[in-house]
């Protein structure tokens, strides 16, 4: 019985104790509050009020990198407009297109392109550029192989540098 008595006792404590920290509800403006959870989210960090570990170290402020303030990332999806895309993650630092096939080229072969961004400076070495050939002798035949070093991957790494170049150089005389 008393083991009944202080379990009630404890329960019905804790539960004040949790009761008491909420703090009360505050009254919203649903017109000012935006349904969708990205726009929530947007909201959220222009105003400041994103979460993140270095606020909960005592850190302080956070600094977002989002993709178009970089510009290799801006000059690669330029440069490569063209081509279908299967992966574009900015936060993994990738961008690998779908096969292509040139319409005037042999349709038996097509490219893959990866590029992968090791860093978000503008120098030769910021990023790697895989080309990836297929030939197909017919529907259940097909090889792949990696063009090393190929030229079409060293145009594609000094176009995308330029381009990023340019890109740097129109957003600083804009400050």
């Amino acid at each position: 019985m008393f083991n009944q008595t202080f379990i009630k006792i404890s329960t019905i404590t804790i539960l004040l104790i949790f009761l008491s920290n909420c703090g009360g509800l505050s009254k919203t403006d649903a017109r000012k509050i935006p349904t969708n959870a990205q726009e929530r989210a947007r909201k959220n960090v222009e105003e400041g009020r994103a979460a993140g570990l270095g606020n909960i170290l005592g850190k302080g402020g956070t600094n977002f990198e989002f993709s178009t303030s970089n510009p290799l990332w801006r000059a690669s999806l330029e440069i490569l407009d063209f081509i279908p895309m299967t992966t574009v993650d900015y936060a993994g630092g990738m961008i690998i297109s779908d096969w292509y096939t040139d319409n005037n080229a042999n349709f038996n072969e097509s490219i893959k392109i990866s590029i992968r961004f090791l860093s978000n400076e503008i120098r030769s070495d910021s990023l790697k550029v895989i080309v990836h050939k297929k030939t197909c002798k017919n529907s259940a035949s097909c090889q792949v192989r990696i063009l090393n070093n190929s030229t079409i991957s060293q145009e594609l790494k000094t176009t995308i540098i330029r381009k990023a170049a340019l890109l740097e150089k129109e957003t600083k005389k804009k400050r």
